[in-house]
């Protein structure tokens, strides 16, 4: 038989435990091309750009 805990851990020492479980917001930077929010370190989405040069071919979206 495996061992057991002697005694519940209280509410609070669980969730101190957990304390570094939780989800950070995304960190965002302005694309110098477009002047929109990106994730640091890939491809903007909106222009394709990547460290001054077109890297992705960006289709127009179409307007209803």
């Amino acid at each position: 038989m495996p061992p057991l805990p002697k005694r519940k851990l209280s509410k609070g020492r669980r969730d101190r435990r957990r304390s570094h479980l939780a989800l950070k917001p995304q960190n965002l930077t302005e694309c110098p091309n477009c002047h929109n929010l990106y994730i640091p370190h890939r491809v903007c989405p909106n222009c394709g750009y990547y460290k001054g040069a077109e890297v992705m071919a960006v289709a127009e979206k179409k307007k209803k």
